[in-house]
């Protein structure tokens, strides 16, 4: 299993969620969170002074899924996600060892799906 934490831009949630809806991701967890990349926030103007906004707001999205899934799901939130500007988001991923339904006790993906 693989946990797949993306960070994307807020105005992409809705479409990336419904991306990975369309291709049956078994369930996604969001976080609003604030953060920068290489660009370290950008410059803005507001009543003729200029000032930096140091950290945007940003979507985390995590979901699991089985090793055979993964490359289609990053191309999923990729291709959802995609805008070609800075600022799109990164997307990483993680080795799962195991995971429990704590209502049913299954383990393994069976918990997750």
């Amino acid at each position: 299993m693989k946990k797949i934490e993306a960070i994307v831009r807020p105005e992409k949630l809705d479409d990336v969620c419904q991306a990975l809806q369309d291709a049956g991701c078994p369930g996604i967890m969001i976080t609003e969170i604030e953060g920068h990349g290489l660009q370290k926030g950008i410059k803005q103007k507001w009543r003729g002074e200029e000032f930096t906004v140091d950290y945007l707001p940003k979507i985390k999205i995590e979901t699991i899924v089985d090793d055979g899934e993964l490359d289609g799901i990053c191309d999923t939130i990729t291709n959802a996600a995609f805008t070609g500007e800075v600022g799109d988001g990164k997307i990483f991923i993680y080795d799962v060892q195991g995971a429990i339904r704590i209502r049913t006790k299954q383990s393994g993906m069976a918990a997750i799906s």
